[in-house]
């Protein structure tokens, strides 16, 4: 009690005391798999201990029908997705909604998304989509008729958006390279196959030619490679970059697979990082750490837990009128240097 007032422990106050995430506190203390016997009695011990009781049934009292929300991905195996949906997990349990995954990994199944599968989940208060690209007269369509939808990552006009700035994050990674010396600077990026729609790695390329343009550095277009965002993806493209008479002493990789990628063949090609090769990544998976891998933060899990609380607040009424850029961070480790 502070100032005559209880204070009421929340899901957060037992993750931060345990040291676990808030969806394994939600997970532990309902039963749910996954989650280590010795790290549930510890959960279940601190919430005990703090007096904390979930109330699940909370959110109930809204005017909403299901109490589930949709969240579509293109690939829930990969960490990005995996991560995001811990943060919208969080939340969601939190106030006493569930979620259901539906997936998204191509631009027919997008198509079918939104004319069918939208339109038809009756029992679903909302969706929140996560670089599912969705055109401006979709998304007045969709609202049209009643969806509540939040996107994360892909910018969704008529949509809040939960999301970083793209351009600024890629402008920021090329510039150290360019502050470090580079001016030969390869680009790993292109469309993820079958997702013709998606902006994203545009707007990474858009600012990583900025960042060139205005340190006065000349673009060489031979350079900028289709890496599929995936590990093997970017290490074919720089098998091809780093096999030329002139190779880059740089390279840019718009994810952290195809940075692996790179990382890989240059292993393969007895090419040494960072001494012969300067590589930064974006995304900051779990494992970049691990390697020393200079790349771009972004805070994913935050990005959910974010999207989850606009979408329940749309659901409660109370909508939130602007999209969230949220910070990201330029972590510099082992893979870059000067020349």
């Amino acid at each position: 009690m502070a100032d005559g007032k209880v204070v009421v422990a929340t899901i957060r106050d037992v993750a931060e005391a345990a040291g676990v995430s808030i969806a394994t506190v939600s997970r532990a203390l309902r039963g749910l798999p996954s989650v280590a016997p010795s790290t549930r009695s510890r959960v279940e011990e601190v919430a005990r201990r703090l007096s904390y009781v979930p109330d699940p049934y909370a959110a109930r009292l809204s005017s909403s029908q299901g109490h589930t929300i949709l969240v579509a991905v293109p690939l829930p195996g990969q960490w990005y997705y995996a991560q995001v949906m811990e943060g919208v997990e969080a939340v969601a349990s939190e106030q006493g909604f569930d979620f259901q995954l539906h997936v998204v990994a191509d631009d027919r199944q997008r198509r079918r998304f939104i004319d069918e599968v939208l339109p038809q989940q009756k029992r679903i208060d909302g969706a929140i989509l996560v670089d599912v690209p969705i055109s401006a007269g979709d998304a007045e369509l969709l609202v049209k008729r009643g969806n509540l939808l939040v996107a994360v990552g892909q910018h969704v006009d008529g949509v809040v958006s939960i999301r970083i700035d793209n351009r600024m994050a890629a402008h920021r990674a090329t510039m150290h390279l360019v502050l470090a010396g580079h001016t030969r600077i390869g680009l790993l990026g292109g469309m993820p196959d079958g997702r013709s729609h998606l902006s994203i790695p545009g707007e990474r390329e858009e600012g990583f030619k900025k960042a060139l343009d205005d340190a006065g550095v000349e673009l060489d277009e031979s350079l900028v490679v289709h890496g599929n965002f995936s590990i093997e993806g970017g290490a074919e493209a720089s098998r091809e970059l780093l096999g030329r008479a002139k190779p880059p002493t740089a390279i840019f990789a718009l994810s952290d697979e195809m940075a692996v990628g790179v990382m890989k063949t240059a292993r393969q090609m007895k090419v040494e990082i960072p001494g012969a090769l300067s590589l930064v990544g974006f995304d900051d998976h779990e494992f970049s750490s691990a390697i020393g891998l200079t790349t771009v933060r972004q805070p994913v899990v935050e990005m959910g837990s974010l999207a989850a609380q606009a979408l329940l607040d749309a659901i409660a009424g109370s909508p939130w009128s602007d999209d969230r850029v949220v910070e990201h961070q330029l972590v510099v480790r082992d893979t870059t240097a000067s020349i």
